[in-house]
């Protein structure tokens, strides 16, 4: 199917994670400054330093993806979408277990944070099974459906609840851009560059593989961070996927 996304530079389609404390977060930032577009957020930067972080990234020019995943009653996760969107995020999370109900107020939510600064609406992602699962693990939490099942009716939830899109594994962006037609958001977290380590993550794909798929933009946190040269890392995966 084809994909509304395939012609952005790939720039713009790869999310540095910043899974790390401030300060090395804003070194990071600092060295990437102008070259990539998006940072990713996550609860382990945003709980220790809360909505300011977000104001330093967007001072320095990027685009944020504030991952939080909310999973809680509606009332609760339509005033955390609010909150988020309000601090200037661009990108948001919520579980799709959470139910339709759920992701429905977590995008007006969305919606009324960006009224109140003036703003976008951000992006809002329905997780469907976190990319550091694998079918035991899933099986054991009391789902019965094949893993790829799973994902794929979690998938039909957000649509059915108005979202943005999902964040799934690049092995089932595939059969996501076919569910969910070429606008949609598919983020695709466990993007590793061949060779390098898995770390926590089972199910994984090179960002080329990711993208041939019908990924949107894709994650990558740690082969970017950890590398000697992070800056370098950045480009090379970006020359991998320009071609």
């Amino acid at each position: 199917m084809l994909n509304s996304f395939a012609n952005i530079p790939a720039k713009d389609r790869i999310i540095v994670a910043l899974d790390c404390a401030k300060e090395e977060a804003l070194e990071l930032g600092d060295k990437l400054a102008g070259k990539a577009t998006w940072v990713k957020v996550g609860m382990t930067l945003y709980y220790a330093e809360g909505p300011s972080i977000i104001k330093e990234f967007k001072d320095r020019g990027f685009k944020v993806f504030l991952d939080l995943k909310f999973h809680d009653i509606p009332h609760q996760v339509e005033g955390a979408a609010r909150s988020a969107t309000a601090s200037g995020a661009d990108m948001i999370t919520m579980h799709t277990v959470g139910g339709v109900p759920m992701m429905q107020a977590a995008q007006r939510g969305a919606v009324a944070g960006a009224d109140s600064i003036g703003g976008e609406v951000p992006v809002t992602l329905g997780i469907t099974v976190l990319t550091s699962m694998d079918a035991e693990t899933l099986e054991k939490t009391g789902v019965v459906r094949e893993l790829r099942t799973q994902v794929c009716e979690m998938a039909k939830q957000a649509r059915e609840a108005g979202i943005s899109g999902v964040v799934a594994s690049p092995q089932e962006a595939s059969m996501l851009r076919e569910i969910l037609g070429p606008d949609a958001y598919i983020v695709t977290p466990g993007v590793r560059p061949a060779g390098a380590d898995l770390g926590d993550q089972s199910r994984v794909a090179t960002p080329a593989k990711a993208f041939a798929d019908g990924a949107s933009h894709i994650v990558v946190g740690r082969p970017i961070t950890k590398a000697a040269d992070p800056v370098s890392a950045f480009e090379a995966i970006v020359a991998e996927l320009d071609v």
